[in-house]
């Protein structure tokens, strides 16, 4: 069961997300009805721990059993589920994932049930030119090692 509830006024959402970097490029998903990208990634479930989900969904959307490098960031994210216009409050963890060469030989593309979705090497250093949700991803790009905690209000 993942944990996504409705709570009085809204929406609370627990998700991971993974960083995966290789060759100054960070593998992001994008759905086909829309424009924006983002981390691979997805919903806790219910008693799993986020690294292990983190892994779990890397799994699922790459279909190679990749290694966790390290957690770098914990985001808080208040905003507007679509399209219903639910207020939400979400927690996401983004782990770096150690990069698997076959990824970069891969067509990924998979169906989810809210359509077909395809991922894309998106070069570090043209990151402000996509539209990229969280906004604040190429923070998370570089080499820092600090864990940082992020709040941000109504971006997905």
């Amino acid at each position: 069961m993942d944990i996504c509830l409705d709570v009085t006024g809204g929406k609370f959402n627990y998700r991971v997300g993974a960083i995966i970097l290789h060759d100054d490029r960070l593998l992001l998903a994008k759905n086909s009805g829309d424009t924006f990208y983002y981390t691979i990634g997805g919903r806790v479930k219910f008693g799993e721990p986020a690294q292990e989900a983190a892994l779990r969904e890397a799994l699922e959307e790459t279909g190679l059993p990749l290694e966790i490098e390290r957690l770098t960031c914990i985001h808080e994210n208040f905003f507007a589920f679509q399209p219903e216009n639910i207020p939400c409050h979400e927690i996401c963890m983004f782990f770096v994932m150690k990069p698997d060469e076959k990824l970069t030989d891969m067509n990924l593309t998979f169906e989810e049930s809210y359509g077909n979705v395809s991922m894309h090497w998106i070069p570090v250093d043209k990151l402000d030119e996509y539209e990229i949700y969280p906004k604040f991803i190429s923070m998370l790009t570089g080499k820092n090692e600090d864990v940082q905690h992020i709040v941000t209000r109504d971006q997905s």
